[in-house]
């Protein structure tokens, strides 16, 4: 297949996945299957593709806090967001110094994404009778920046559902608030791990070439369809549970596992 068009086309799945809580890393490598692997580089840069789409959707919320920044409010909600991000470095980073890579066969993101799934069925039986709010707690932050190294470290977990569950169990939030916090935290998580991902590019002697142009397609596809699917999900999730998506999740990896058992 043409590379622009598979950087294309993995750039949707990017986009289309990854603020859903059904991994999307974990389908990228599914999909890199058929299209051809690409190298760790692709896979983190196309991502913050997506996170730029969080930017555009949220810009309106993004400049309150900016221009309000000392008011109590807007100051304790953006040091939490900085609190979970710290988290997520300070524990994330000892982990790819160590040489933490990603899987080569897709029998650990299968078993991930049952996992996850029938993980996401329990916690929803288990908050359903729960009152919610929406304040987030600074116990709120720094389960958000554990729940997103726990993502990093098993693909198929999903950046978004670690992250997003982490807050409804740690402060009992309601789902619109526990994904706006959650979106917001993935901002400066992915664009550091996208600069920390070039940094170890431009300085290695033996990164393998980067296809520059495609790379390029697959970012712009995956925030161009981020921003339709983030818009989508944040009125979604007012009126429904995540239930959809964790049989998705379930249905999907075991067939995974009965179609690719030695892959």
């Amino acid at each position: 297949m043409n590379d622009l068009l598979a950087a294309l086309l993995l750039g949707l799945i990017e986009g289309l996945t990854e603020f859903l809580p059904i991994s999307s890393t974990g389908h990228l490598l599914i999909a890199q299957h058929w299209l051809g692997p690409q190298s760790d580089l692709f896979n983190i840069v196309i991502q913050s593709g997506a996170i730029l789409a969080i930017v555009l959707v949220f810009r309106e919320r993004l400049v309150r806090l900016a221009l309000d920044w000392r008011a109590p409010e807007s100051r304790d909600y953006l040091l939490k967001l900085g609190l979970a991000f710290a988290v997520t470095a300070l524990v994330g980073l000892p982990v790819r110094l160590l040489g933490w890579e990603l899987p080569e066969t897709v029998t650990p993101v299968a078993i991930a994404l049952i996992v996850g799934g029938v993980a996401m069925l329990l916690i929803e039986r288990l908050l359903a009778n729960r009152p919610t709010q929406a304040a987030i707690s600074w116990n709120v932050a720094v389960w958000v920046g554990l729940a997103q190294v726990l993502a990093g470290v098993f693909p198929g977990t999903s950046r978004s559902a670690a992250a997003i569950f982490a807050a409804m169990l740690a402060g009992a939030l309601a789902r619109p608030a526990a994904a706006e916090f959650a979106f917001l935290v993935g901002i400066p998580t992915m664009f550091a791990a996208s600069a920390f991902a070039i940094l170890e590019y431009a300085t290695s002697a033996s990164a393998p070439r980067e296809d520059w142009a495609a790379l390029g397609v697959a970012f712009a596809a995956a925030a161009l369809s981020g921003f339709v699917v983030v818009r989508w999900f944040m009125g979604w999730i007012k009126n429904h549970s995540f239930a959809p998506f964790a049989l998705y999740r379930i249905a999907l990896g075991a067939g995974l596992l009965l179609l690719l058992p030695a892959r």
